[in-house]
């Protein structure tokens, strides 16, 4: 029989000297820039960050609280104000094509310039126009072609007249316009004189006014050719008046952009239309309509409607950025991402809008930059997804409503020229999002090619110590918090440890560790303590631990009071304590569950309770389908397993996953077997495989606390313990009150590498180790096993003849 000792007090818990730190408190350490335990990230940060070919875009995978948004953020930042600040972007009218506005492409800070211009130049031609039209010079000319028009007709009256005098007519005015009358002399015969004249000058007088109807005709057709070359001459009139007006005012505005083609361009063109539209300057009574509802107007609004098309709406002002721009989204819907087009209510309900109304969204700041996303948050937005896609694949940013997306706007809408797009994407997520995506969405693996992952633990060493250090002194210093004293600094590297279960690793969860230090430090304040200590720091877990412990307690308290059944004392055949964990958002605690096993004569089955009634995950059934396996290969091969064994958690109400309860049941299973009791003050966790091998599992502190918590509340007898896999003593961090009755003797805690060790701990008699024949010792537990399975499997024989 092995003699197994149980762990010793040092095994239970690595602690860190304090002795180790030169220092007395962590104000005297450097600041720590940047990451620790990131170095893998660290690097493909920078890599990603670094290269500028298309589709390599970040994303950072990782759990929450490691510090992600914030490393990647200060990373960025210091990569950006090294660069160059990108373009400003405005959008102007088309004056051909007003639905379709034109976007241009400023030097940082010109795009507000240029707008200023424009306000000023607008300013200065509602002055100078009408001013030039007030001229002498301009109505003299004016008056002279409306005198030539005048004169022009009054000529073609004054032949007409003559012509008619010839032919002895007058030419009368009468309502229904021009007429002709016979003369006798100088006097306008009367209808009855003129019915009084001889038939040949009757006829006569019609030919004559025959001929010069004819003619006043055509002179009346040839009017509207004059008044429109008249109005041609005044047009040209107005626009060379115009032109004179406001040629010095553009040439001064083409010398400030001569460096700007399409600012230039644009400006030609404004010159062109404001001497097309020379009236909307002659006429100064238009002002803007005060807002219907209330609501305060845009500034681009309270401008007179006819002069609003020479505003420029500048879309991203670069004036102030200091390096590139670095922006993150907290809430990335459609039009907060890729710009919206705004719209106003106009008289009569009327929805209007026009390029001063079009936005910029995150791509539109961040473009020349870089721009943070929530993966999440953009796949739960309808339609983000495939606009950010379609953005990077054109490099091309198209500002459209969602209503054009899906074809539902049948009237004529905006179509803003698109911008194009240099921009850098970072999506934070976790691990999961990452490979459902690079899976299901073919697209992902293109335009993400740089995967950023952080760590959730790094090593423990002295070096890793040292940077602990530094680091709780940079937060504290980041912000202002008492500083800290070698032995709290101590007992926050051992909680660091607790923290990811493992005594030789350290957290990079910075989220835990700052609340950490946040709570140390107002307990630090309660007490007046100048610095914190190690008791500030355990009195803050001690907290955490309080205010997360509620269920906790509730559980504890119906195992103390009888309602679940858990015995630690005497010896039960089949019944075993197992433990498992229950997780409560950010708190885990492990219990006791009581876990029996029955047998008798059958197929060869083991069946899960718990499976059966669809309470057990498929990693549960797992472990217990492997102790068939582990039944046949240890226990009379040439014979067929002749039993029905069933295994259940019980009073367990809900969903039990995982298999490191399997070495547990089958010890019970064992024990049920070959009718040895088992030592019920003993609780059992770890997984095992088909060669009886107990294999490591997770949350083995929680899991002794927990049955050590149940023992206390009893009464700790010496007698009581736990066992855990030999692969997880290296995880072990323990609370001060276990270590504290480990060392008085009260609790043990075996670590065991096999199952014959877990069965001789719990039943005090040898397990037996088969011989060369495959024969076990007369009397150990596994040839009572053996025999046992033997004698069922004649009887199975048996009973099938």
């Amino acid at each position: 029989m092995n003699t197994i000792k149980p762990l010793a007090p040092d095994q239970l818990r690595q602690r860190c000297d304090p002795g180790e730190f030169t220092f007395e408190t962590s104000a005297e350490l450097e600041t720590l820039e940047g990451l620790i335990g990131q170095a893998r990230a660290v690097e493909a940060v920078q890599f990603g960050i670094g290269i500028r070919s298309e589709g390599y875009n970040l994303y950072v995978l990782g759990p929450h609280g490691t510090g992600k948004y914030t490393a990647l953020r200060q990373f960025l930042e210091h990569k950006a104000i090294t660069e160059p600040p990108p373009s400003d972007w405005c959008y102007v009218n088309n004056f051909e094509q007003p639905h379709k506005p034109n976007a241009l492409q400023l030097p940082p800070g010109r795009g507000v310039a240029l707008q200023r211009d424009m306000e000023k130049l607008v300013q200065e031609l509602r002055t100078a126009i009408p001013a030039a039209f007030e001229r002498e010079d301009y109505r003299s000319q004016r008056q002279a072609l409306n005198e030539e028009f005048s004169q022009q007709q009054e000529q073609a009256f004054k032949e007409l007249q003559q012509q008619a005098e010839t032919k002895e007519l007058a030419v009368i005015r009468t309502s229904a316009g021009l007429a002709f009358a016979p003369l006798k002399g100088d006097k306008v015969l009367k209808t009855e004189e003129f019915q009084e004249l001889p038939p040949d000058e009757q006829e006569r007088i019609q030919e004559a006014i025959g001929e010069l109807q004819a003619i006043l005709e055509e002179t009346v057709r040839r009017v509207p050719q004059w008044e429109r070359a008249h109005r041609e001459k005044l047009k040209a009139l107005d626009r060379e008046v115009a032109s004179f007006a406001v040629d010095h005012l553009f040439v001064e505005l083409r010398q400030q952009y001569a460096d700007l083609p399409e600012v230039i361009a644009y400006l030609d063109a404004v010159e062109q239309d404001v001497v097309e539209n020379v009236d909307d300057f002659r006429r100064q009574d238009d002002e803007a309509a005060p807002p219907l509802t209330g609501i305060p107007l845009p500034r681009s609004l309270l401008v007179p409607p006819p002069f609003r098309r020479y505003q420029v709406n500048v879309l991203v002002d670069r004036s102030e950025a200091q390096g590139s721009p670095v922006v993150y989204q907290d809430h990335p819907t459609y039009q907060n991402l890729m710009g919206r087009v705004e719209h106003i209510m106009a008289q009569m309900g009327t929805v209007t809008t026009d390029f001063s109304l079009i936005r910029a969204g995150s791509f539109h700041q961040a473009n020349g930059g870089y721009l943070i996303l929530d993966a999440h948050k953009i796949l739960a937005q309808s339609l983000v997804w495939d606009a950010l896609k379609r953005a990077l694949r054109a490099n091309e940013l198209s500002i459209e409503s969602p209503g054009q997306l899906f074809g539902m706007v049948s009237t004529i809408a905006l179509e803003p020229e698109p911008i194009p797009l240099d921009i850098k994407i970072v999506l934070l997520g976790d691990r999961l999002l990452y490979y459902l995506l690079s899976e299901n969405d073919p697209d992902f693996s293109e335009l993400f090619k740089v995967a950023v992952d952080f760590e959730e633990e790094m090593a423990r060493n002295p070096e890793n110590n040292l940077l602990y250090a530094r680091l709780i002194g940079t937060l504290a210093r980041k912000e202002q918090l008492r500083h800290f004293d070698p032995t709290a600094v101590a007992r926050v590297i051992e909680h660091s440890s607790r923290m990811v279960g493992d005594a030789e690793k350290l957290s990079t969860r910075m989220q835990g560790v700052a609340d950490l230090l946040r709570e140390a430090d107002y307990w630090a304040d309660q007490a007046e303590h100048e610095v914190v200590a190690a008791t500030d720091v355990q009195q803050a877990i001690d907290a955490q631990i309080y205010r997360s412990g509620r269920v906790r307690e509730r559980v504890q308290e119906q195992i103390e009071r009888g309602t679940v059944l858990i015995d630690i004392q005497d010896e039960r055949i089949g019944q075993i304590n197992g433990l498992s964990i229950i997780s409560m958002g950010q708190f885990s605690f492990g219990r006791p569950s009581r876990i029996t096993a029955t047998v008798r004569l059958g197929r060869g089955k083991v069946v899960d309770i718990e499976r059966e009634v669809e309470l057990g995950g498929p990693l549960h059934s797992k472990g217990v389908l492997i102790l068939s396996g582990y039944l046949s290969a240890r226990y009379a091969p040439d014979r067929p397993l002749s039993l029905s064994a069933s295994l259940v958690f019980e009073q367990s109400y809900s969903g039990v996953d995982g298999d490191s309860a399997s070495s547990a049941e089958l010890y019970a299973l064992l024990s049920a077997l070959g009718q040895i009791p088992l030592k019920q003050s003993y609780a059992v966790t770890g997984s095992v495989n088909q060669y009886g091998q107990v294999q490591a599992i997770g949350g083995v502190n929680e899991k002794i606390e927990g049955f050590f918590d149940v023992c206390r509340a009893r009464e700790l007898t010496g007698e009581q313990g736990v066992l855990i896999p030999a692969a997880n003593v290296k995880h072990l961090m323990l609370r001060g009150d276990v270590i504290e009755a480990v060392e008085a003797g009260q609790f043990r805690i075996f670590a065991v590498e096999t199952i014959d060790q877990g069965l001789e701990i719990l039943t005090g008699l040898p397990a037996g180790q088969s011989d060369e024949a495959g024969n076990f010792p007369e009397g150990s537990i596994n040839q009572r096993v053996e025999a046992r399975l033997v004698m069922m499997a004649k009887q199975w024989q048996s009973f099938n003849k």
